[in-house]
């Protein structure tokens, strides 16, 4: 089991469709985001600092699997928990659950308004090319720090 970071995201107006629901791509925008703020928590470097250090140029999304449960409008503060779920050879699942605080509410729980998975890589850049990339086995140091 991995740490688990919150990143908050307050919703603004820009952020919603007319209907005043938030338009789905923002979502996605902000837990890809939550998983760079994941990694910085868990105190991994920059990836500037990591591709000098070990070529490590980041965590490109392979695969996503989402599940919106509820919608979510401006005004709303949302907290996105962020745990790696699995960690394989070369890549990871990353795991979000979007949570809006309730706190108005008689039950007081937070709302689950979006679940999502997503399976990522490590990269560094392939050789001889300045723009390919390649996925390499995760760093026993990042994935220390991580657990």
């Amino acid at each position: 089991m991995s740490k688990q970071i919150i990143y908050t995201v307050r919703v603004e107006f820009g952020d919603c469709d007319p209907a005043r629901i938030v338009w789905f791509p923002n979502f996605f925008r902000w837990i890809d985001a939550a998983s760079r703020h994941f990694f910085v928590g868990c105190g991994v470097p920059p990836w500037h600092e990591t591709e000098k250090a070990s070529g490590i140029i980041g965590t490109p999304l392979v695969d996503t699997h989402a599940r919106f449960v509820k919608t979510a409008s401006y005004g709303d503060t949302l907290n996105i928990h962020t745990s790696i779920a699995e960690w394989r050879d070369k890549s990871f699942v990353q795991r979000y659950s979007v949570m809006r605080d309730n706190l108005e509410s008689d039950a007081g729980a937070p709302d689950l308004i979006m679940a999502c998975d997503e399976v990522r890589i490590f990269a560094a850049r392939r050789e001889g090319s300045a723009t390919a990339i390649r996925a390499v086995p995760i760093p026993p140091d990042i994935r220390a720090l991580c657990e």
